[in-house]
């Protein structure tokens, strides 16, 4: 039986008219325990439907270590149509009540390498959107329990305004430069898609999707290759992936190709090299 726990919208940053970051926290209580990478699915009356609960499933930002609220990252689902929840959630104010449920999910880090052992690799992560959302809950979470893996976030957005987490991350990336990638062995960088058009003139950045970190250039290194100084393999790297389908498919259709292997089609021994999830 589903059962909705109240909670209040504690917090609100809008970033634009169509996105912006929610905390939601328990009315009473506690978050309860989670693993980075799962959702939480929050529940509003609608009242063009008559009053009734409708439900969405969002990807938790916050790490499993914060326990005074969820952080998420929701963008205005406008088109085709505007989305039922979405549409209600953008009309609430900070203090307004909302339903949530227990968080719950597959998507998490991959701790043990192919013999049971800790797995080593670094490990990359591609965001599409606010397919970042989980990839914030990961790298706070691996900070807190001072992982020593080689960590890289790569974030695609279509307007630098989108790029919600880029403070954070940039201050994240200048603290592992500061206290040495032996301690804390993080980087980030970002793309935006649309770079010629005027609301991005600022931008000097990677251009592209997010999958175009891994195209190869004309010396046959991919951006991704020449910021870590090596070939990409399955043997040194785990990739993770979310984003909405196309972003999925074409991360698959580059890492497929070089030998990686998707969790949904691990090896007879269990191993796999890539994991991901899609929405919308």
């Amino acid at each position: 039986m589903v059962v909705d726990n109240k909670g209040i919208i504690s917090y609100i940053r809008v970033l634009k008219n169509n996105l912006a970051i929610f905390k939601i926290k328990p009315e009473s209580g506690s978050v309860p325990d989670f693993k980075a990478g799962q959702f939480t699915t929050l529940g509003l009356p609608v009242n063009s439907e008559g009053g009734k609960l409708v439900r969405r499933a969002y990807s938790i930002a916050s790490p499993p270590e914060q326990k005074k609220y969820f952080e998420l990252y929701i963008r205005w689902a406008e088109k085709p149509m505007p989305g039922r929840l979405t549409t209600e959630l953008f009309e609430r104010k900070q203090g307004d009540e909302i339903f949530w449920l227990k968080p719950t999910g597959p998507f998490g880090i991959l701790d043990k390498g192919r013999d049971g052992s800790q797995d080593t690799r670094r490990i990359v992560m591609m965001g599409g959107g606010t397919g970042i959302a989980p990839f914030i809950s990961f790298i706070l979470h691996l900070k807190a329990r001072q992982d020593k893996r080689e960590i890289i976030c790569l974030h695609g957005v279509s307007y630098v305004d989108e790029l919600g987490y880029r403070e954070l991350l940039t201050e994240l990336e200048e603290e592992s430069i500061d206290k040495g990638r032996d301690k804390w062995n993080f980087r980030y960088r970002a793309s935006i898609s649309r770079p010629d058009e005027h609301f991005n003139r600022s931008w000097g950045g990677h251009k592209g999707r997010v999958e175009t970190f891994l195209n190869p250039n004309s010396s046959g290194k991919s951006p991704l290759e020449e910021l870590v100084g090596e070939k990409i393999t399955p043997e040194n790297t785990m990739f993770y992936v979310c984003g909405f389908q196309g972003t999925v498919d074409a991360g698959l259709g580059h890492l497929t190709p070089a030998g990686f292997v998707e969790e949904r089609k691990k090896r007879p021994d269990g191993s796999h090299d890539l994991r991901y999830e899609s929405y919308g």
